[in-house]
């Protein structure tokens, strides 16, 4: 049983934005069957920033899965954002899962925006003052219910997918000293309390495309300014490939 798997993240979609993907998204029913979004759809987090959002990535023939990056957060504008991508057809994921009946089989998707706090050895912890406990049980419960919607879907395939890295590997290329602010080894945790065949995230734009979580999962930074095409495919099951030549005009 094989599964393709088209992902991209951080578009930071806004009215002179709108058009450049979509050329090579009509095309995408013939080389994927669901398009994951890993946050950072809009730039500041606007109700008319998601309507481009809608425009560009709603109605494309393939079940569009998404979560909301730390961008989409910034105006406050959450629930009119929700709404608007959510009449697109584009489901929204924030420690919850969904199963899409594929012909192929039955792909289930857990989603969180994610949070930081770094990795095994440089990572913060939740000690001392207030302001440090709650930024780091933030990152907890939120991996905590990425984790519980993922050992509670009942599927084929099993994909993750945040914002935020779970995994430092996919960081190489950004300041080291930002990792703690890009992601956290509780959501690689997470990921590998269940049996996921994938995850993918973005947000590292400086970052690097593959790494691996201490389980053993593949893990994916799917940020376009990484990826720099509409989409990457990645084709999972027993060979667990990646597509290749998705180099669309326009998106370097």
């Amino acid at each position: 049983m094989v599964m393709r798997i088209a992902a991209v993240g951080d578009v930071h979609m806004d009215e002179d934005v709108v058009g450049r993907f979509r050329p090579a998204l009509e095309e995408l029913p013939r080389h994927a069957d669901v398009l994951l979004l890993a946050g950072d759809l809009t730039r500041h987090g606007t109700e008319a920033e998601a309507r481009c959002v809608a425009r560009e990535f709603g109605g494309l023939g393939v079940p569009v899965v998404t979560v909301l990056g730390n961008h989409d957060y910034h105006c406050n504008e959450v629930p009119q954002v929700l709404r608007v991508l959510e009449d697109a057809g584009i489901t929204v994921l924030e420690g919850t899962g969904t199963v899409l009946e594929l012909p192929e089989g039955r792909l289930g998707v857990a989603g969180a925006k994610g949070f930081g706090g770094g990795f095994a050895g440089r990572s913060a912890s939740e000690f001392g003052e207030p302001e440090m406990k709650s930024f780091v049980r933030t990152t907890r419960v939120v991996a905590e219910t990425l984790g519980a919607a993922l050992r509670s879907l009942e599927c084929d395939t099993l994909v993750a997918l945040t914002h935020y890295s779970p995994v430092p590997d996919t960081l190489l290329g950004e300041p080291p000293e930002i990792y703690p602010f890009l992601g956290s080894y509780l959501l690689g945790q997470a990921i590998d309390s269940a049996p996921t065949a994938l995850a993918v995230h973005g947000h590292a734009h400086a970052g690097s495309e593959r790494g691996t979580t201490p389980g053993g999962v593949h893990v994916r930074n799917v940020a376009h300014p990484v990826i720099k095409q509409a989409y990457s495919v990645y084709i999972v099951g027993e060979q667990h490939q990646e597509e290749p030549g998705f180099r669309f005009a326009g998106l370097g």
